[in-house]
């Protein structure tokens, strides 16, 4: 991580509260309760719109979801009202653009948000004002140290490969021709790419309910498929798959082999490069369905998927690129002018075509070592990677940071090593041999971003200093630890759904001829494939597949049914004692939970015979209610959030294990960032489910903290309702929760854990 400058900290601390700061420091944004996107203090870089596009963008939103035809025409029109002289003068911009924009970046000693640069190419001087953006969220203006410009400047202009990189410059080399060749029948891009919709089908798909059918595959289980259009296709996985008929590109057939080794046991067949858990992923993949696995964990399969959905990223790019290259060089050698082949259409309004969603910049950096060890493998000729060594330095982490002896769970470790700073993106341009990183984000084919970095220069309605125009052509969206956002800021993935695909608000200089006719009628969203991966089955998780994905492909969502709950893992012997609440509908369970519990649930346990109450909230909201509530009736207890200092939750800590406080609020949030052993519970209430299942069984188990021969007055309640059944049949295991949400009986006892 960068070097954070003293002066911007100041800054930037000077308007937070003491909780603000401290989640500031640990997590990278303020939470949603305050309503309120946090800026880092080092300087985000900002994409530049032009006067045409400071306009209110909640017309040009509803307009792009209610016209089809007329988008073609709007942007026609904005290229119009340019004068030719305006044009030269954006075209010297552009030259100029990716300079100051690698620039800026470092400014600030080369602080977290240094990836930050260049989102766009043409507009330089927005660049100089680097932090327009934070200011406004904030409130305040940012100064720029002196001198730091000129000497970022130095240090990070990349002209020397500015050319290589630029797709309108360059033409398809001779020596890759055989390997961008293919038969358009056959290739699964090429079909996908080509596929032409009537504007009936999209009339008709906007209400049809999709069509399902389940299908039970050897390694992924129990998957569905789905589409709302009116074909339907479904298919298992052959047993051999064999490079070649997945139509990859000829380099990525040479290197994805030694890439994918260290997941591979033994000697392997010709024919055998992927795991059978890869094998199945990669083929529905490779259908440019759209993909929902909730199965991923950092402990067991994660790297494994994360090798996986790249080879599927770089086999993307390199075709769409190498479509544009021949299409580049069948232009040049039949010298035809601009819209005179109408057979030329190969991309989007905007260049970047794949947006990969990671946590934390370490997912950032193992992305990009993938990548390079994909396009590199074992030739000796080496591939050209442009800011490197940046990158290393601000997307590594130091192992000295971290402080030592520290005794945490092993996914836990896992989820959390390395550089775990949440406010990052970067763009990168990848052609055969080369890849450049930091590269400004009109200029780039991949995007790796974080949901606050996204955020932050998104921005929310009304405000002027946003863009978000570069994804209006993402034709492959990656989002990858979809569970860990739950534990960040959920809103940030869903603002972002919804800015995806919409019609740009400025031309960027596109060449229209060549822009195909779907991203023209905003159809974009239709062609869009989704890959979302998570480590659990949620209702926000479902909902945002099923909301969000329409590709034409179809879906396909893999839900397997827990047998056994992570109540098994219960090692203490309690009795928990689930206790139903009846709600009318899923917008009442939030009252009606709270309800329940001050009514009937906190009367049992305000005696002083019961001390030592854990009462654990998974949603930060019904822990503000809660921790309002206990202080309006005057109870005697103590709290830990996320937001506790660590000499608060000391006190916390102390005061409970002595018994000077009878009830101890904790969050989930909390428990999922420090994972403390919470000592002295005899009493505990789960108000909620845990959003994590394994998250269950580790509570309980904290009774052992404490043994004193107490086992015999233990207690464990948990308030449920029948809008909790995925929760609920990950904690007791499916058959249990069927049961206990058909039966008439609102209380069930379960005894676990060793006798």
């Amino acid at each position: 991580m960068g070097k954070r400058g003293s002066r911007g900290r100041s800054l930037l601390l000077g308007t937070l509260t003491k909780k603000q700061k401290k989640h500031l420091r640990d997590f990278g944004e303020e939470h949603p309760f305050y309503d309120r996107v946090s800026r880092k203090d080092a300087k985000p870089q900002i994409c530049q719109l032009s006067e045409s596009s400071d306009t209110s963008h909640s017309d040009s939103e509803s307009e792009s979801e209610q016209e089809h035809v007329s988008g073609y025409n709007k942007l026609l029109a904005s290229l119009k009202n340019v004068s030719e002289e305006e044009e030269d003068e954006e075209e010297e911009e552009e030259e100029e653009g990716s300079v100051v924009d690698d620039a800026e970046v470092s400014d600030g000693g080369g602080g977290e948000d240094a990836s930050v640069e260049g989102e766009t190419a043409a507009e330089p001087a927005e660049t100089q004002g680097g932090g327009a953006l934070a200011a406004d969220l904030e409130g305040k203006d940012w100064e720029e140290p002196p001198g730091s410009s000129q000497k970022s400047a130095e240090e990070f202009t990349d002209d020397k490969h500015e050319s290589l990189f630029s797709l309108e410059t360059n033409f398809l080399e001779e020596e890759c021709r055989d390997s961008c060749s293919w038969k358009a029948s056959q290739d699964p891009f090429q079909q996908h790419v080509n596929k032409e919709l009537k504007e009936k089908e999209i009339e008709a798909a906007a209400t049809r309910p999709p069509t399902t059918h389940q299908l039970k595959w050897p390694i992924l289980g129990q998957i569905v498929f789905s589409s709302k259009f009116q074909k339907m296709e479904t298919f298992k996985p052959p047993k051999d798959v064999d490079l070649k008929s997945l139509h990859l590109q000829k380099l990525l057939q040479s290197t994805w082999t030694k890439t994918n080794s260290q997941f591979l046991p033994g000697p392997q067949k010709p024919n055998s490069p992927f795991t059978l858990l890869q094998k199945e992923l990669f083929l529905i993949m490779n259908s440019y369905r759209d993909l929902f696995y909730p199965e991923r964990t950092a402990l067991k399969n994660g790297e494994e998927i994360r090798h996986v959905y790249c080879l599927h990223v770089i086999n993307h790019v390199l075709k769409a690129n190498a479509q544009v290259l021949a299409n580049n060089s069948r232009r040049r050698s039949q010298k035809l002018g601009v819209g005179e082949d109408d057979d030329l259409r190969d991309q989007g309004l905007t260049r970047p075509k794949v947006l990969i969603v990671v946590p934390f910049r370490e997912a950032a950096l193992r992305v990009v070592q993938v990548f390079i060890s994909l396009l590199e493998g074992d030739s000796q000729k080496k591939i050209i990677v442009s800011n490197k060594k940046r990158f290393q330095g601000e997307y590594g982490s130091d192992p000295e940071e971290r402080p030592p002896n520290l005794k945490r769970p092993e996914d836990y470790e896992a989820m959390f090593v390395g550089n775990i700073d949440d406010h990052f993106r970067i763009g990168v341009a990848i052609l055969q041999r080369s890849i450049r990183l930091y590269a400004p984000f009109y200029s780039s084919d991949i995007l790796i971003a974080s949901p606050l970095g996204l955020r932050t220069i998104i921005g929310g309605e009304g405000e002027k200093k946003r863009d978000f125009d570069f994804l209006s052509s993402i034709e492959l969206l990656v989002i990858d630890q979809a569970d860990v956002y739950l534990m960040q800021n959920w809103e940030h993935v869903l603002h972002l759904m919804n800015h995806m695909n919409l019609l740009p608000l400025d031309s960027h200089g596109v060449d229209f001829s060549r822009v195909r006719m779907w991203s023209l009628n905003n159809w974009s969203k239709y062609y869009r494939q989704t890959l979302l991966f998570g480590a659990l089955q949620d209702a926000q998780i479902n909902s945002l597949f099923n909301k969000y994905c329409i590709n034409t492909q179809g879906q396909v969502a893999v839900r397997n049914v827990p047998m056994t709950g992570s109540i098994s893992h219960v090692l203490v012997q309690l009795p928990h004692v689930f206790q139903r609440m009846e709600t009318q509908d899923l917008a009442s369970v939030i009252d009606a939970r709270f309800n329940f519990f001050t009514n009937k649930i906190l009367p049992q346990y305000r005696d002083a015979v019961m001390s030592h109450t854990l009462i654990y909230v998974p949603s930060y909201f019904d822990f503000v209610r809660l921790r309002n509530y206990f202080k309006k009736e005057e109870l005697n207890f103590t709290h830990i959030c996320e937001y506790t200092s660590k000499s608060g939750v000391s006190r916390a800590r102390h005061f409970f294990l002595q018994g000077e406080k009878q009830f101890l609020l904790l969050t989930e949030r909390f428990h999922f960032y420090k994972r403390y052993t919470i000592k002295g519970i005899r009493n505990l209430v789960f108000y909620e489910l845990p959003t994590y299942p394994h998250f269950y069984s580790e509570v309980c188990n904290m009774l052992r903290a404490s043994h004193r021969g107490e086992e015999a007055t233990w207690t464990c309640t948990v308030l449920y309702s029948k809008y909790d059944a995925q929760r609920l049949a990950a904690v007791v295991g499916v058959e249990r929760a069927a049961q206990m949400l058909q039966s008439p009986k609102s209380v069930h006892l379960f005894i676990t854990g060793e006798k």
